[in-house]
């Protein structure tokens, strides 16, 4: 009877191995031999030839099959050749759709694709892995106050409690978070406990912030990084995180080495001591929300944006606050701090002399120079020249704008009575600028605009900024990213783009270009050619980075190595080797993503499951972002046409206004794809495609540039 079923509905239940079979897989047409299609057993295709699955067929009585036609060809190639080629296709989906027809041997081939591109051993820029903390127990003696401090000119109390870092053991992090729910961030949204927040190092010392507490780790010579302090558990999340370590020995003592971690007004400061351990010295109020947090040798400053700054002396113990113009940007410099305020004015603070030189209880706060258009200093970048017995000392100021301008102010010894001089502008961006960086041989500046980059050389003479023949245009790109709606986390501060490094030696921008992100670009600060690109080696989102410029071994040959420290949201830290990657820079391709791996990007971020995030996109769906953005590109710049946005297109921007646009941005400004116009098969190391599968006639390289 079964035969006879299927008889009926036009499939006979078996049949000569060359009979030809019609398909209509989504709306094309193909043909193919029935031995082709069953040569696997248990597959999709021989359950369906056998009359196990009931079929559907079309008006020309072909089998219907309601799946992507796309995908289907390369996998009828395989199943006719024993090959692949998969050029055009995404690598996820075609092992989805050999899962769907049960093709064990291709499934086979594309698992072990993946292998060789993803290892938990990660790539050879891979350095280290710190697995999760301990969860701590709570923070005793909350309010207990010990002594008056300065707020002002007005005792403020600094409570202090005298609670040590919790035992050690081997107990892991998540295991503990759910014991105690973390409490709703100040911005309404829900925190995870166990995700990397924050990331800084200084010299061979890194601190971590979670949402509740922070560690620090030391590198040791034999034995490597080991933790040395976990702070208690804290009432409220960390929002900002500090961290000094000066060289061993020192005269301060015990203040040699101290961490600060703030959120909303509170800021909470920790002594480190240098074979483990640590003691709290106190809790400090600024009054209004601290918006930076740093260390000018043993200075901790806060600031914020209304104007007010704070200051901790660790020789004196005394803390301080003052009030200044609105300040929207600050530099260090020695022991000079420099602020730009939104009056137009470049003000410092010589925080070595401070507190010994005091005015009614005042910071000796002096206006440095004034713009001339008075328009707001929102960027701020200050160079130190090296002392010459010939020329002094220069101090070299760039500083941006929130009307675009970049202006160079230089300050020569013999005209120290008069201020400094105004020696460049350029009026390049018509965005607010966001960042600038004055360098020992490039001047970079980062605007509002989707972070476009101007870059210049600058030439000196016997290290000072020459007048002739000044500065020359060197590149202009951008640091496209999306941003979800509250940061990760509620957190943006610890994906800071850059750039990072020291100014006498290349610097990188990092580059996340969605929330969910596990894999980080670097580019060079200068050209934005790519240096490499690292992916977590667990597969977790990275939450938070930032550059560690590591001092050398004390070995003979050791030289300072410059590592890039990513933070996951299981709560892991990874460190990657950039020195390596800087050395072999002449191997990487120019420019930023390609088209594909942009896609790739985004189609990893709109598809994660929307539950894990905690706030919603004001974006349309998943699928329809998708489409707009392949319209985008095909209307944009890269294929140098403009033309009207289709029906399509113009649907999703009603539905979807902000993201949309930010993510056809983000198409348009890709860079050209330079390739022929029938492209060769070629590895990527993003989705595992691009190349047959076939034993490569070349070693693989490990390194992912």
């Amino acid at each position: 009877m079964a035969a006879v079923a299927t008889a009926a509905e036009g499939v006979p239940a078996r049949g000569p191995p060359g009979e030809v079979i019609h398909l209509n897989v989504g709306g094309k047409r193909f043909s193919t031999s029935r031995q082709t299609l069953t040569w696997i057993p248990d597959s999709f295709f021989s359950s369906l030839l056998s009359g196990r699955i009931s079929t559907l067929k079309d008006e020309t009585g072909a089998i219907f099959i309601d799946r992507d036609p796309t995908v289907f060809a390369p996998i009828l190639n395989f199943l006719r050749t024993k090959e692949l080629d998969p050029r055009g296709v995404h690598g996820s989906s075609l092992l989805h759709e050999a899962q769907f027809y049960g093709l064990t041997p291709l499934v086979r081939r594309l698992q072990l694709r993946e292998e060789l591109d993803r290892s938990s051993c990660g790539n050879v820029l891979f350095n280290g892995y710190l697995p999760p903390p301990v969860f701590p127990v709570k923070r005793r003696n909350r309010h207990s106050l010990v002594g008056p401090q300065q707020l002002g000119g007005r005792p403020a109390p600094v409570r202090r409690s005298n609670t040590m870092p919790p035992n050690l053991g081997n107990a892991g992090l998540l295991g503990r978070m759910l014991e105690e729910k973390a409490p709703p961030s100040p911005s309404g949204q829900p925190e995870e406990p166990g995700m990397v927040r924050l990331v800084c190092g200084h010299h061979s010392w890194i601190a971590v912030a979670y949402t509740q507490f922070l560690v620090c780790y030391r590198l040791k010579e034999a034995s490597g990084w080991q933790l040395v302090f976990s702070s208690p558990r804290l009432d409220w999340p960390i929002e900002r995180l500090a961290l000094t370590a000066r060289v061993p020995g020192g005269a301060l003592g015990e203040h040699d080495k101290m961490v600060a971690a703030a959120t909303g007004s509170e800021i909470l400061l920790w002594a480190l001591q240098a074979e483990g351990g640590g003691s709290e010295i106190g809790v400090f109020h600024l009054g209004v929300p601290v918006e930076a947090l740093f260390f000018v040798g043993n200075q901790l400053i806060a600031t914020s944006h209304t104007g007010r700054i704070g200051v901790w002396n660790a020789v004196t113990k005394h803390w301080q606050v003052q009030e200044v113009q609105p300040i929207t940007s600050y530099d260090a410099a020695g022991s000079f701090l420099l602020l730009g305020c939104s009056n137009g004015s470049i003000y410092y603070v010589d925080v070595q002399k401070f507190p010994l030189r005091m005015k009614d209880n005042d910071l000796l706060v002096s206006e440095l120079y004034r713009d001339p258009a008075e328009d707001g200093v929102t960027a701020l970048s200050v160079y130190l020249t090296p002392k010459t017995s010939d020329s002094g000392n220069w101090i070299e100021i760039a500083y941006g704008t929130s009307s675009g301008g970049v202006r160079v102010i230089v300050q020569h010894p013999e005209t120290v009575g008069s201020g400094p001089q105004l020696f460049q502008t350029f009026t390049v961006h018509r965005s607010p600028v966001t960042k600038i960086m004055l360098s020992e041989k490039h001047l970079i500046s980062v605007c509002a605009d989707n972070n476009h980059v101007r870059t210049w050389s600058v030439t000196r003479f016997r290290g000072m900024i020459s007048t002739q023949p000044g500065s020359t245009p060197l590149a202009s790109f951008k640091i496209l990213a999306l941003e979800s709606a509250d940061g990760h986390g509620g957190c943006s501060a610890g994906n800071d783009i850059g750039p990072y490094g020291e100014r006498d030696d290349q610097q990188v921008f990092i580059q996340k270009v969605v929330p969910n992100a596990s894999q980080l670009f670097v580019r060079l600060s200068s050209t934005g050619q790519r240096v490499c690109s690292v992916r977590s080696v667990d597969g977790s989102p990275t939450t938070a980075f930032t550059v560690l410029e590591c001092e050398g071994s004390r070995r003979l040959g050791s030289r300072p190595r410059r590592y890039l420290l990513t933070g996951q949201a299981n709560g892991s830290l990874a460190m990657w080797d950039l020195t390596t990657a800087m050395d072999g820079l002449g191997q990487a391709p120019a420019g930023g993503l390609t088209e594909e791996e942009l896609m790739g990007q985004l189609e990893q971020w709109e598809l994660a499951p929307l539950a894990s995030s905690r706030g919603s996109l004001p974006s349309a769906s998943p699928r329809a972002s998708l489409t707009s953005l392949h319209s985008a590109s095909s209307n944009t710049s890269l294929t140098g046409r403009r033309g009207s946005p289709s029906p399509p297109q113009a649907e999703v921007r009603r539905r979807g206004g902000s993201f949309v646009e930010r993510c056809q941005e983000l198409v348009r400004s890709a860079p050209e794809p330079r390739r022929p116009p029938t492209p060769a098969p070629r590895p990527s190391t993003s989705t595992g495609l691009g190349a047959p599968l076939t034993p490569p006639k070349k070693n693989l390289n490990e390194t992912s540039f």
